[in-house]
């Protein structure tokens, strides 16, 4: 599958297509809409470590870290959650395959910590700032550090409860501990960031009234221009149906490039984010209210796509008559976007 990869020389990120054996990582490059046919890289696994999650990068909340035996340092990044555990979980049953007990324990690790369902994190964050009945902020001093326009981890728990985002104690933290990871909200001070060191994901959030958190740059908080507020809260505050990497056709250039889309509902919204970039801003995105959505044969190039494409191609018609060319990784994986997108057109 595809996935964003940072450069050794040029510390950039380019998104490549990966493929696990059972000894090493090959990454291969998309050209013109096609895998080229030789691997770009490949990582070796003898010996590897593997660190998942990895907070190395604030703007970068799900990567995976490789740690070759030679000390070279590889960063990937998923577009979710549940797709970076899938990784981590097959990248440790590779390097381990000897050593079934520690893929045990990586398998209850990650069934312990499952995402809630129908959770919008975009319009949790929207209450959490409003002035009225949002979460209350304060000054803070930690170990000569101030600290402006923060909450601790015992008072968002709080919060949650009482907003009805959660039931209990142990809900409330998982529900923080996803938007902490999501980049909404971000520890600061000694002790919540130390936390965030712990491989399991359900202790790296604290509950407690010494540890300080406060919103992240991405979040609506800090979003200057008004503009770009109502963008956010009238676009991105559904719930996420699906989300992945595609490849997309360009408008202008009619070159292909791989995206991350994020599929929405309440209100209906296909967005499309460039994986390269530090921002999680969407590039691109439209309603699909009135859209029509189909798969495209694979036998032949049809007419408005251009370049030597792999195939598993569909095409998403708005109601403004902008035809949008997308191309899967496969004929089931493109089922399932058609499938998913459909009932909310």
């Amino acid at each position: 599958g595809f996935l964003p990869l940072q450069g050794h020389i040029v510390r950039n990120w380019k998104v490549r297509w990966f493929v696990l054996l059972q000894d090493k990582l090959l990454y291969y490059k998309i050209e013109g809409g096609k895998k080229e046919p030789s691997p770009k890289g490949r990582i070796l696994l003898d010996g590897c470590t593997i660190t998942c999650p990895c907070l190395e990068y604030e703007n970068r909340p799900l990567l995976i870290k490789l740690k070759t035996k030679t000390n070279t340092d590889y960063f990937l990044e998923c577009c979710s959650r549940e797709e970076r555990d899938s990784w981590a979980l097959d990248i440790t049953g590779a390097i381990h395959a000897g050593h079934p007990v520690q893929v045990q324990e990586l398998h209850r690790m990650k069934n312990s910590f499952k995402l809630l369902e129908n959770i919008s994190l975009y319009h949790i964050v929207e209450r959490m700032g409003d002035s009225s009945t949002g979460i209350k902020l304060t000054r803070n001093l930690e170990q000569g550090n101030r600290y402006k326009e923060t909450f601790t981890g015992s008072a968002l728990v709080d919060w949650l409860i009482s907003n009805s985002f959660a039931v209990s104690r142990f809900e409330a933290v998982t529900l923080a501990s996803m938007l902490m990871e999501e980049n909404f909200i971000k520890p600061v001070g000694a002790r919540s960031t130390e936390a965030t060191r712990y491989s399991d994901l359900s202790e790296q959030f604290l509950d407690d009234s010494t540890a300080l958190y406060m919103f992240a740059e991405s979040g609506n908080k800090n979003i200057s221009s008004k503009e770009e507020l109502q963008f956010n809260i009238s676009e991105l505050s559904g719930t996420i149906v699906k989300q992945g990497f595609l490849v997309k056709q360009g408008h202008k250039r009619k070159n292909w490039k791989v995206r991350r889309f994020v599929l929405r509902a309440d209100p209906a919204f296909l967005h499309y984010y460039d994986p390269t970039k530090e921002e999680n801003r969407p590039v691109g995105g439209f309603s699909l209210r009135g859209c029509l959505v189909s798969a495209l044969e694979d036998n032949g190039v049809p007419a408005g796509v251009k370049g030597n494409v792999q195939g598993n191609l569909f095409k998403i018609i708005t109601k403004n008559d902008i035809h949008y060319y997308i191309q899967a990784s496969s004929k089931t994986e493109r089922a399932q976007w058609i499938e998913a997108i459909k009932p909310l057109t």
